[in-house]
């Protein structure tokens, strides 16, 4: 059956779902229409902003403000004007697009950039039995895989990485990390021009345990020198959200004036500004000492002498240009005027990773902070990444990953499943000397709760503080991405023993779980990627604890090469924290040992807990063994399994009454 062959071109008449039009959504569905495929719908709930010009080739400035999958199907009608091509300008996750809907399609092919909405087409795929094709791009990285139900693994098989959250105290005292610096600056984002919120404050916390000592000395003591020069400029640098705050006793509250309150009276004015939230407020900071026992010290900035702190033009060059503290503090002047005029007395501005005057603001204020704190400063472009959990698209990058669905989209129309693979864009070549790596879809995982035919999860909780309503929203909807749960307890009872010495049992099955000979052949090693090196997972981890005796390992998404079977060939980095090179919490290897012909995929789990060089095994039973081989979890699988023969004997439904 060739390219042209009347049968082949019939079968790309069927109908096929396009959820997304975006970036990798317009090369998709161009992609369609030019390969022959004339029955599409398309789903999108977006509208068109003048940012995805650059890249979402279907759309024009005319165009903006208006729905994506609207333009986008109008757009493809102009390369085939005959093509049957069906938009619908809604969210996927509306109760309208359920499994029958799903049902009518040959295939589904998911642009999505959105994590919830991914875990839901997947789950609707697998109860339609409709092969879903899913794809993803991270700057020049990209993947395409194919999912089939009882046949590969789902999207969930494996944990994705979640959006990090940080406590108040340690943005507003004591960063670390340049993420808490530009979560600061968003917060004085807001605190200036947005909506006021008690969890935006960006001042000092004094109410932090580490801080509690100095905040009982000043009510002691009185008002110290560094508190009394900040109210000389009519404001209490002290109390986050508080300025020309008035203390009348050590019991009171003082008069609260909000921080945009106190700006528009100084007519938001940058030098003064500047010199509250850059100097007078990592003055207090510096009074709260037990802070700092352990930490550097932040240094304070004066308006005047940043010329003399860091060399170069003060003048920003382009987006990937790092700026000096200089162009960082000319910066925050230049969109502290533009943002100042566009605020009207009641009006509130909305943080916006499109907006040039928001994205310079916050990106000039982190890199102050960061400076502030002796943090490695970012460009600009690293910024809005950061501050708008946002992955930088390539138009490249989507064309690439576009067409490689359309290849996919092709093996399952034509009813060629053995020929189905998952592709990786990588940013340097593998040992093969491939940029597009492609392997065989993995069957389902025997853990996954969405995929598996066990579909079990235990979770950890505090059943005497947790509340059932926190259960239905945060686990169920928020962690299991549950849209309708419902939920019941079954009661069983624990089998007695048979009182036998010698027992005698059937040998099992091969265990789906074993990395050595089942068709899975996964692992999950525990480690600390921060203090482990290359050398002792090479050495301890695949030689001694997997018995591989002339490992190669790799990052399929990267490229890196973290173990090699020539020797010398990883003395350079052997030395090298795994962190170091591009190893990190849920990063997924590729191990083989051609000596064994074995094939292994590992996937890393960080764990702060760990020493240097030392790993812990986790089966999918729920066990961990450790680097000895010694179970040193408990058997939680198989009172799981005795508790569900009880389950299969017990009434379906069950409901939970008084006691009387």
């Amino acid at each position: 059956m060739g390219w042209c062959d009347n049968s082949f071109l019939s079968k790309l008449k069927c109908r096929v779902l396009v959820v997304g039009a975006g970036g990798i959504g317009c090369e998709l569905l161009k992609n369609l229409v030019l390969a022959g495929f004339s029955n599409i719908d398309v789903v999108d709930m977006d509208t068109i902003d003048v940012s995805n010009l650059n890249r979402q080739f279907l759309f024009r400035r005319e165009h903006v403000g208006k729905s994506k999958a609207e333009t986008a199907a109008q757009a493809v009608r102009t390369l085939v004007p005959n093509v049957n091509i069906t938009s619908h300008h809604d969210s996927i996750l509306n109760e309208r697009y359920n499994v029958d809907f799903f049902q009518q399609f040959t295939v589904v092919l998911s642009a999505l950039d959105n994590q919830a909405a991914r875990n839901h087409i997947n789950r609707l795929c697998l109860a339609a039995r409709v092969p879903l094709i899913d794809s993803g791009t991270s700057g020049y990285l990209g993947q395409v895989s194919v999912i089939l139900r009882d046949k590969t693994e789902c999207y969930e098989c494996w944990s994705k990485s979640k959006q990090k959250t940080y406590p108040g105290c340690t943005i507003r005292n004591t960063p670390t990390e340049l993420i808490h610096c530009i979560v600061w600056a968003k917060h004085l984002f807001n605190q200036l021009f947005g909506e006021l919120d008690i969890d935006d404050d960006v001042s000092p916390d004094l109410e932090s345990e580490e801080a509690k000592r100095v905040d009982e000395e000043v009510k002691e003591n009185g008002t110290d020198g560094r508190k009394e020069d900040c109210e000389e400029r009519g404001h209490t640098a002290a109390n986050g959200n508080l300025v020309n705050g008035m203390v009348s006793d050590g019991l009171k509250e003082p008069q609260k004036e909000c921080v945009r309150v106190w700006a528009a009276k100084h007519h938001f004015d940058p030098q003064t500004l500047f010199h509250k939230f850059f100097h007078d407020d990592i003055k207090v900071l510096l009074s709260m000492e037990n802070l700092w026992k352990d930490r550097r010290k932040p240094t304070p900035l004066e308006w005047n002498e940043l010329s003399n702190q860091n060399a170069g033009s003060s003048r920003a060059k382009t987006n990937d240009h790092l700026w000096t503290v200089l162009e960082c503090r000319e910066q925050f002047e230049k969109a502290l005027f533009d943002l100042s005029a566009r605020v009207k007395d009641d009006s509130v501005l909305v943080w916006d990773k499109d907006d040039d005057a928001s994205v310079r603001f916050v990106a000039a204020c982190g890199n102050l902070r960061a400076h502030i704190f002796d943090i490695s400063m970012k460009t600009l472009f690293d910024i809005k990444s950061m501050a708008g959990n946002i992955i930088p698209a390539i138009a490249t990058t989507n064309a690439v990953v576009a067409g490689m669905i359309v290849v996919e989209a092709m093996k399952v129309v034509s009813g060629k499943l053995h020929k189905l693979r998952n592709v990786f864009i990588t940013r340097r070549p593998n040992p093969h000397h491939k940029v597009l790596v492609d392997m065989t879809p993995n069957k389902p995982r025997s853990s996954c709760y969405v995929c598996s035919e066990q579909r079990e999860v235990v979770v950890k909780t505090n059943v005497q503080l947790t509340t059932v309503r926190a259960f239905q929203q945060k686990f169920l909807k928020e962690i299991l991405n549950m849209v309708a749960p419902d939920a019941m307890v079954f009661i069983t009872r624990r089998p007695n023993p048979h009182h036998k010495v010698l027992v005698d049992m059937t040998p099992n099955k091969p265990r789906s779980s074993c990395y050595v000979c089942s068709e899975q052949r996964e692992v999950v090693v525990k480690t600390n990627v921060q203090l482990t090196t290359v050398r002792a997972f090479q050495q301890k981890f695949l030689k001694e604890i997997l018995n591989m005796v002339a490992p190669d390992a790799m990052v399929p998404s990267t490229g890196n090469i973290i173990a090699s079977s020539e020797e010398g060939e990883m003395d350079a980095v052997a030395d090298r924290k795994l962190i170091e090179v591009g190893v990190v919490n849920g990063c997924l290897l590729s191990c083989d040992d051609f000596q064994q012909k074995l094939e292994i995929r590992v996937q890393v789990s960080h764990d702060s807990g760990l020493e240097a060089d030392e790993f812990e095994i986790a089966t999918d039973s729920g066990t961990v063994e450790s680097a000895n081989g010694a179970v040193i979890a408990d058997d939680v699988s198989k009172k799981r399994k005795s508790a569900m023969e009880d389950v299969e004997q017990s009434p379906k439904r069950a409901r939970i009454v008084d006691d009387k």
